[in-house]
């Protein structure tokens, strides 16, 4: 799997609401990529493919169903297409920024099929694992092992 998103960077957003991204994640979007909201007070990033994979699922729920509607609006009514500038930044636009709860720190992490943007302190927060033996827990109910 060697187009995987992995390990995480700090940056700061500068006034106009940019960041920059990783070359190394530079190189896995390409040059037109896709930046919505996600879980977790998080914003996701995916490449071009990924999105359309993924959100041809979205478009394929069932739109009786108000859950499903639900999930349409939040990924896609949330999503922009981005691209970086020739300093590898990219303009992230006040409704997103707001939903992650980034003002001027920010972590950009690899999660295997996107990168996730994090507000520095929410990241702190989420990725603090005091608690090994209740990841291992975790591990094996999910059938993973090392």
């Amino acid at each position: 799997m060697g187009t995987a998103f992995r390990g995480e960077y700090s940056h700061s957003i500068d006034a106009k609401g940019r960041l920059i991204i990783p070359a190394k994640f530079r190189e896995l979007l390409g040059e037109q990529f896709v930046v919505t909201k996600g879980f977790d007070g998080c914003l996701f990033v995916f490449a071009q493919e990924g999105w359309d994979k993924f959100e041809e699922k979205l478009q394929s729920l069932p739109m009786d169903k108000p859950e499903a509607r639900m999930l349409g609006r939040f990924f896609i009514a949330g999503a922009i297409d981005a691209e970086t500038d020739k300093q590898g930044r990219i303009l992230i636009p006040a409704n997103l920024l707001q939903h992650a709860g980034i003002e001027k720190e920010a972590v950009i992490a690899g999660v295997g099929n996107r990168a996730e943007i994090w507000s520095k302190t929410e990241w702190e927060k989420a990725s603090s694992f005091e608690d090994i033996n209740g990841i291992a827990a975790k591990m094996s109910e999910y059938g993973l092992s090392i």
